[in-house]
């Protein structure tokens, strides 16, 4: 029944997840990969088609440059430990988002990333880095202005520096008490569902994941239409 389900989610409340147990803030986001890897685990059992997490704005270069710093070291040695993950269980592990202001070390793990799971027929599992909706979608303007291209979608693709588009987003997901999209795929989720839990993202599991699904096959989509 999850053949097209496309699921997002806004990784939220690491920092305040380590503050509130007196720890530094790069200890929630250590806590926050054993959370990605158990999400992960669920979505290729539950049969998701598309998992699509916001792991670093743009906006986020804004922190403290320590915290910053530390972020792109969890993601430069955690990518080849996830991809390793992937290509056990048939994932496709794509990112999307800038790419030239990313330090080299985790460029060269995307690439390699996204080179060894081309071929995962199961989940596709994008994480968003460096990455801004609104940014996103005037480069994909400025790209069928000068190509002469007007699809937006394969526009769209290319301007988040993606290989193939995805379906829109069908659940959003945002941890962390907040109720906002904060600048995440704003085009793709015109008619997507929201869920938000007040929990923190270290402590959002394969559990928090059912509930949300959960909640989600109870909403009437109606996309516009009135309901049978």
């Amino acid at each position: 029944m999850n053949d097209s389900l496309h699921v997002a989610i806004i990784m939220d409340g690491n920092g305040r997840w380590a503050r509130e147990r007196g720890l530094p803030r790069t200890a929630g986001h250590h806590a926050g990969v054993k959370s990605l890897r158990e999400v992960v685990e669920v979505a290729v059992q539950r049969q998701i088609h598309t998992l699509t997490l916001y792991a670093f704005s743009s906006d986020n270069w804004q922190r403290p440059k320590s915290e910053v710093t530390a972020l792109m070291r969890i993601l430069a040695a955690q990518l080849p430990a996830q991809t390793a993950r992937c290509i056990r269980q048939n994932i496709r592990l794509s990112i999307i988002g800038r790419r030239d202001r990313l330090p080299e070390t985790v460029l060269q793990a995307i690439l390699y990333a996204e080179a060894r799971t081309e071929k995962g027929t199961g989940l596709h599992l994008r994480l968003a880095l460096d990455y801004s909706a609104r940014d996103a979608l005037v480069r994909a303007a400025q790209y069928i202005r000068s190509n002469g291209n007007g699809d937006f979608t394969h526009a769209l693709t290319h301007a988040y520096n993606a290989t193939c588009p995805v379906p829109d987003v069908d659940l959003l997901i945002r941890t962390g008490g907040e109720q906002r999209l904060s600048d995440f795929l704003l085009w793709e989720c015109a008619y997507a569902e929201f869920y938000f839990t007040p929990e923190y993202w270290p402590d959002f599991g394969g559990a928090q994941l059912d509930v949300a699904l959960a909640a989600f096959r109870q909403r009437q989509r109606r996309f516009g239409a009135v309901p049978v």
